[in-house]
């Protein structure tokens, strides 16, 4: 669905218009990724509250400057990757795409539509 690897940070983003396999179009309208940031903003809290846990449990209740660095540094090292998963819930639970792992053997797409 990416063009480029997770952690190339200044092309992490990029999709290509459609799919290589089967044609499918990745963005179904215009605006259509704005809702991935509410996916997105799910799964930060699900990390942070995970890491504050973690921490509490595991370091026995550290000091508060502990708790912001490790979620600051957890938070920026996986960003590339919530990115992706958020876009990719996005075009599979309100796209009204499903994934086919038989589409590569299938004929290729008639190109005039």
């Amino acid at each position: 669905m990416f063009l480029h690897p997770a952690y190339n940070l200044s092309k992490f983003d990029e999709m290509p218009a459609k799919c290589p396999v089967c044609g499918q179009h990745y963005e179904p309208e215009v605006g259509f990724y704005w809702g991935a940031m509410y996916i997105s903003y799910g799964l930060s809290v699900g990390v942070v509250v995970m890491v504050g846990l973690l921490l509490y449990f595991l370091a026995h209740d550290p000091p508060v400057w502990v708790y912001v660095a490790a979620v600051s540094i957890t938070m920026l090292a996986l960003t590339p990757l919530l990115f992706r998963y958020a876009r990719t819930l996005m075009l599979y639970l309100f796209g009204g795409i499903r994934y086919n792992p038989t589409a590569a053997q299938l004929p290729a797409p008639n190109p005039k539509y």
